[in-house]
Order: C-alpha cells, then sequence, then structure tokens
C-alpha cells in the first residue's frame, strides 16, 4: 500500500495528506544539487512558475518553493521540440 502511494505520488498526484511541502531556496538547493542563487536567479523566472511552483506568502518578498510542483516538473520526460526553422530575410520569397 504505501508503495502505490509513493508511485501516486511520484506521477503528480498531491502528497498523500494532502499538504504541501514547502522548501526555501536552500533546502530546495540541497535536494535538487542546484547552487541556490542559480534557482533564484536563472530558475525562478524561466522554469519555475509563480503560483505553481513557488509562492510569495503574504505578498511579501520572502519565496517558498512547492516541493511537489517541482518533483513532478523534475520528473516529467522531456519536451520534444516542433521542427527548427530559420526565419528567412524575404519571408522565404525569392
Amino acid at each position: 500500500m504505501i508503495k502505490n502511494t509513493l508511485e501516486r505520488h511520484a506521477q503528480g498526484a498531491a502528497p498523500p495528506s494532502g499538504r504541501h511541502e514547502y522548501l526555501t531556496s536552500e533546502e530546495l538547493a540541497a535536494r535538487i544539487k542546484f547552487d541556490r542563487r542559480y534557482i533564484r536567479e536563472q530558475l525562478k523566472g524561466r522554469v519555475f512558475r509563480e503560483g505553481v511552483h513557488f509562492v510569495r506568502p503574504f505578498g511579501g518578498r520572502k519565496i517558498l518553493f512547492l516541493w511537489d510542483a517541482i518533483e513532478r516538473l523534475l520528473l516529467e520526460p522531456p519536451s520534444t521540440p516542433g521542427p527548427l526553422t530559420i526565419p528567412l530575410r524575404r519571408g522565404g520569397r525569392t
């Protein structure tokens, strides 16, 4: 039963208790093996989305990361890019 619960959680289900696990940037850095500065400066605005992967409690400056959402993002397969297109100077006309 515990194995099934953990598998459901890994597949994106809510944590078993229904509660979220909030992490500071330092705690997240320790879990995903990235520097906390890289998380704040690179991942926060480009990969992690406010309200999905992190929150600002009470509208303040402090940021707390939602571990279950970040773990889902880390475990999802990479998306396949579409066909490579190169814009042409004249729009493809000769």
